[in-house]
């Protein structure tokens, strides 16, 4: 956790302020045009091996960096948007190729040009560029040349949806220019044009918050398949953010068309690339990331290929938590969630990588809570960056809207904001991290965002309309009802964000209105069995039940009335289906749970992709475009780690934990759960029908509460017989045995 916080704090420091130009390319603006590429190029000559580097690059909206013809950055920059107005700025630590003497500098610089649900447009292509060695700031005695690169084009065809500000990629490479080469010739490229950054529209230049990407190389494919005379498949090992690659042998002119098969995923096109040939035998890597389970290359019928493979990049963090289990079902359904997470995080967290690749942030909460489960402490810095960018795009009416960044989007999803500010949004991420100061710097907005709800003369949630009404996909919303547990929800965690920035006034008020908020709802709603608002038609909704309980309105002695409903209706979509699941644990019935979750996931689980969908169904048949690679529907990974196998925080940054695990029909369960400094808990679970062995790891610097699970009554730990239900273990290994096993079928 140190190392996190130590990089926390570095990110914390403030803009970048030293660079104070936009090298940008000398021409007209009503010939820059989205999707262009420009080249860049200069020399610099130093006087001694260069010991310590550090480059602050910033670009709009994407560069690759070469120095002295080697590749030093792949795909660098963020899309724009740390607020609505600034631009993110790389810092740079490592240059290996540069070295004593003269040193060829040379850029590729993609402008996407138009705005997206993920990207604001700026005016102005380019780069800056601002080199310090050995604690020395390098000033370039040539101007910057550039150009607009001859051999990219856009391809005709169908063009991605507005959704996404990156364009489709055309390359001719019987225009190609070797210009990152030392010895290439820039004499006859002009001079480019500097702009100061507050009128190139860029602004604060504000640090990169997260690592650069991780390249894996690049590798072949499972396989391949010939369709006809001009179509090939390869297959990738699973769903993946991948640039394709072709080598072939071809006359000058033919045209390869490479796109995956999820080209139009969640029924909206996103990008394909398509390669001119030159004469003779050539390779062609695509720039622009595309991901699929398998790659479709169109190739002409005279040309002969002779190699495919593909190079995956993502988000740098490792899978370094796991579940396993003596159920296969419940096994692929964690590693798919697993999967899932992962291609739908990159520049920001994405809902899906295809269709939008945008940071709704009902699909942030869920993400986040996966990440603690799943992913190495990375992972954390991505949410990190959401939580702060949510709330620096606080409009001056104190709303919050999402997806940002973003440059052709601005509705407030109300209820999704409420989520997002709340107990299982900005909270749980502080519970995961300790990171006191991300909470202290949002606070005052999310204080702001907090009072722009109002409430009714019983204390209940007055529904805001927003710019989108949306509750979730699906039928059978009950609208009222889910305005007001949303709001509880996020009093929860702002009654606890007040309390940690020491607003104690703030705190005793979120404390009372929640309070008031539960009773006023229970009171009007409850009709004996479930909650129903008296507008609501149709069917009543498993969502607000489900919320209802995570909030803690529902009273525990009322918890078996309420315990038939979720076998009998099914709404939720897999965005919400996660409450219903969690709900169940938290009554004590994790058997309903696990049987629930098998049942509404099994065409998920059954499918041979390898990431889940965004509705039941896929395309027509699921909801909003039925994406297959979704991020909320991974509430299962954390409902099994957490409620399952029973591992969860106590106190922030899992300093304290609690352990109880409730198998079910389970007989065997395996669980790591990461932590920062590559620590990990660790719990081992084997039972029969009359005793349950745990060897339960805990790592330093932690301390863990055993608690007795439901269906046992008796606990011995490293062999003494414990006189209490619960047991505090400092770090060690710790052999604990549960007897008198009670029926399972029945909880």
């Amino acid at each position: 956790m140190k190392q996190l916080l130590y990089t926390l704090i570095l990110l914390c420091i403030g803009t970048y302020t030293a660079v104070a130009q936009v090298i940008s390319p000398d021409c007209p603006p009503d010939e820059i045009e989205p999707g262009s590429w420009y080249c860049f190029r200069n020399t610099v000559n130093l006087k001694r091996q260069p010991r310590n580097v550090s480059l602050h690059i910033a670009a709009d909206s994407k560069y690759w960096l070469w120095v002295n013809g080697e590749l030093q950055v792949r795909e660098g920059g963020l899309k724009r948007g740390p607020n609505p107005n600034d631009t993110y700025c790389d810092t740079i630590g490592s240059l290996p190729a540069l070295k004593k003497g003269q040193n060829t500098i040379a850029l590729l610089v993609w402008y996407f040009g138009k705005d997206g649900f993920s990207h604001r447009n700026s005016p102005t292509p380019g780069m800056t560029f601002a080199l310090n060695v050995d604690g020395k700031d390098i000033r370039f005695r040539k101007p910057w040349k550039s150009i607009a690169h001859p051999a990219f084009y856009q391809p005709e065809g169908e063009q991605p949806n507005y959704r996404l500000p990156e364009s489709n990629i055309g390359f001719d490479a019987g225009k190609d220019i070797d210009f990152t080469r030392p010895d290439f010739d820039d004499s006859q490229w002009p001079d480019a044009r500097l702009t100061d950054l507050a009128a190139a529209g860029w602004n604060k230049l504000q640090p990169r918050p997260i690592p650069q990407w991780k390249d894996y190389g690049l590798k072949p494919y499972e396989r391949t398949e010939r369709i006809n005379d001009t179509i090939l498949y390869a297959y990738l090992p699973y769903n993946a953010q991948i640039t394709p690659y072709i080598r072939l042998r071809a006359d000058k002119g033919r045209k390869v068309r490479i796109r995956t098969d999820n080209y139009t995923g969640g029924s909206a096109n996103n990008v394909f690339a398509e390669y001119t040939t030159r004469q003779g035998e050539q390779d062609f890597e695509c720039l622009g990331w595309m991901n699929g389970h398998y790659v479709v290359y169109q190739v002409p019928k005279d040309a002969e290929v002779l190699n495919l493979m593909y190079r995956e990049t993502g988000y740098d963090t490792y899978f370094a938590g796991s579940f396993h289990c003596d159920d296969p079902a419940l096994n692929r359904l964690w590693e798919k969630s697993q999967r899932t997470l992962y291609i739908t995080m990159r520049d920001t967290y994405m809902d899906c990588p295809d269709r939008e690749r945008a940071q709704w942030w009902g699909d942030v909460v869920n993400e986040l809570g996966e990440a603690f489960y799943a992913l190495d402490e990375k992972a954390h810095l991505l949410t990190r960056k959401g939580i702060r960018e949510l709330m620096d795009w606080q409009r001056a009416d104190s709303t919050i809207f999402a997806p940002v960044p973003t440059g052709n989007y601005d509705s407030e999803l109300p209820m999704q904001m409420l989520a997002s500010v709340g107990y299982y949004g900005f909270w749980t991420y502080y519970m995961g991290t300790a990171d006191s100061a991300t909470i202290g710097y949002v606070y005052p907005n999310v204080k702001k965002y907090i009072h722009v709800w109002k409430t009714d003369a019983q204390g209940l949630a007055i529904p805001r309309k927003g710019g989108w009404t949306w509750g979730d996909w699906g039928e059978n919303k009950d609208m009222e009802l889910l305005f007001s547990q949303w709001y509880i929800i996020a009093l929860q965690g702002y009654e606890r964000m007040a309390r940690l920035t020491g607003d104690t006034t703030e705190a005793n008020w979120a404390q009372a209105m929640a309070d008031r908020t539960r009773t006023a709802f229970h009171q009007k709603y409850w009709n004996g069995s479930y909650y129903v608002s008296p507008s609501h038609q149709g069917l009543p909704d498993d969502r607000p039940q489900a919320l209802a309980v995570v909030s803690g309105t529902l009273p525990d002695t009322l918890y078996p009335a309420l315990r038939p409903f979720f076998g009998q209706q099914y709404h939720a979509s897999p965005y919400m289906e996660k409450y219903v699941l969690q709900a169940l644990c938290l009554m004590g019935y994790h058997q309903d749970a696990l049987n629930r979750m098998k049942l509404r996931y099994r065409a998920m689980t059954d499918s041979p992709l390898t990431t889940l969908w965004e509705g039941w169904g896929i395309g027509s048949e699921g909801f909003g475009g039925g994406t297959y690679n979704h991020a909320w529907s991974g509430g299962p990974l954390t409902v099994m780690s957490q409620y399952i196998a029973g591992i969860e925080p106590t106190a922030p940054a899992f300093r304290r934990f609690r352990v109880s695990p409730h198998p079910a029909h389970l007989n065997q369960i395996r669980a790591v759960v990461p932590l920062s400094g590559k620590r990990e808990i660790r719990l081992s679970l084997d039972k029969d029908s009359h005793r349950c062995d745990i060897v339960l790891e805990v790592p330093q610097g932690t301390e863990a509460c055993f608690c007795l699970p439901d269906g046992y009554t008796g606990m011995s730990v490293n062999g003494t017989v414990c006189q209490s239900a619960e047991k505090v273990l400092t770090p060690g290994v710790w052999n604990i045995r549960l007897t008198q096993a009670g029926d399972y079928a029945s909880k």
